[in-house]
């Protein structure tokens, strides 16, 4: 009896062991088609998709060498913008609606918009915020405009410790009804409690540590209620305080600039009305978080599913530059994405993490902007 139970477990181990080194032979196969095969377009999309991944950048290199990394970054880029933005574009608009509003969904397809007749109606009876579906050719992607800016805030864990809180505990421990991710930290062990960077909440310097990180760039609201995006590359800790004093900066965090062949990370997308030349796509296919302001003030909340998610790849920094046009951003940044998107309304998230365990929930997140 005992060596049927042996000889059933070795048959059942042996087959096991098979399936798992069929799947890898295929994935091997697979990857090695998109690097090595007749498809350039499909080799650059692979390329500088798997570079932005936190834990898969490796593979890339397992098929080809720095140079040819290299080259396929360079042909898929973004150009230099190192434009300031003019805050006298924007101009907020008083609003003494307080109030949530939910409104109905509009949805784009292909870059087409096709707006709900109870959306626009919605819209014109002063709504305070308004959820968009949009649909692209690789991604799905849900827009939230808050018409006024000064419900978006910026809650975090402060003081840092280890692990931080899913971005429904950020949101509900604030009492707010929204909110989505924010900017760079460290997510080693998806433990999510410290930031990297800077970090300002309702004025006060949480966190100072701009050259941690190479190409910092801070994204954040000045107590006007304008978004500024703000190249920090050159800047000490000093120089920190020195510009959220005098810009009077109330709540911001950082994300990178940085597009070697190990990160390929970009925060600007539109400064001053005037869109971010591209080679290419200007980046892989990712899950995005992007925030950005029309002229009148309403902040532009933006999140996109990717790396398979309902089948799809993700959105690219030419899409981001797209949508956020479509929809009047002056300016707009990128922040931090990948597994680290979410966004969450009144009680559920409309966009959750692609990451299996975390598909309801988010990762543990050190801060995020959160709409009172």
């Amino acid at each position: 009896m005992k060596s049927k139970v042996l000889k059933y477990i070795g048959r059942t181990l042996l087959v096991l062991v098979t399936l798992v080194a069929a799947v890898v032979v295929t994935l091997v196969l697979v990857i090695n088609s998109f690097c090595n095969g007749s498809s350039p377009a499909a080799k650059k999309v692979f390329v500088t998709t798997i570079l932005e991944t936190g834990q898969l950048k490796f593979l890339a290199s397992w098929f080809l060498s720095p140079e040819e990394i290299q080259e396929v970054v360079d042909s898929n880029s973004m150009e230099e913008f190192n434009e300031e933005v003019n805050t006298s574009l924007i101009v907020v608009e008083a609003t003494s609606n307080k109030s949530s509003g939910k409104t109905g969904a509009t949805s784009t397809s292909g870059g087409v918009i096709e707006g709900s007749g109870a959306a626009q109606m919605d819209a014109e009876e002063g709504e305070d915020i308004e959820i968009i579906e949009i649909a692209g050719r690789t991604f799905f992607a849900t827009m939230m405009i808050v018409k006024d800016p000064s419900r978006v805030s910026l809650a975090t864990i402060y003081p840092w410790r280890e692990y931080g809180l899913t971005l429904d505990e950020l949101v509900n421990n604030n009492d707010a009804i929204a909110g989505i991710n924010g900017g760079i930290y460290n997510s080693y062990n998806h433990a999510g409690g410290s930031p990297m960077g800077v970090v300002v909440s309702n004025g006060e310097i949480q966190m100072n540590e701009p050259q941690s990180l190479p190409g910092l760039v801070l994204i954040g609201l000045t107590e006007e209620d304008i978004l500024v995006v703000i190249d920090l590359s050159d800047k000490s800790a000093k120089d920190v305080e020195t510009l959220v004093a005098e810009q009077k900066i109330r709540d911001a965090v950082t994300f990178q600039e940085e597009s070697s062949d190990k990160n390929n990370h970009f925060v600007q997308l539109i400064i001053n009305g005037k869109e971010r030349e591209l080679n290419g796509m200007g980046s892989g296919l990712n899950p995005r978080t992007a925030i950005g302001q029309r002229a009148d003030g309403a902040l532009l909340l933006l999140v996109t599913d990717g790396r398979g998610t309902s089948g799809h790849l993700g959105a690219s920094a030419s899409d981001l530059i797209g949508i956020m046009s479509e929809y009047g951003a002056v300016n707009a940044a990128n922040l931090d994405g990948g597994s680290s998107s979410c966004m969450y309304y009144e009680g559920e998230y409309l966009m959750s993490s692609v990451t299996f365990y975390y598909v309801n929930s988010s990762w543990k997140l050190p801060f995020a902007f959160i709409v009172k």
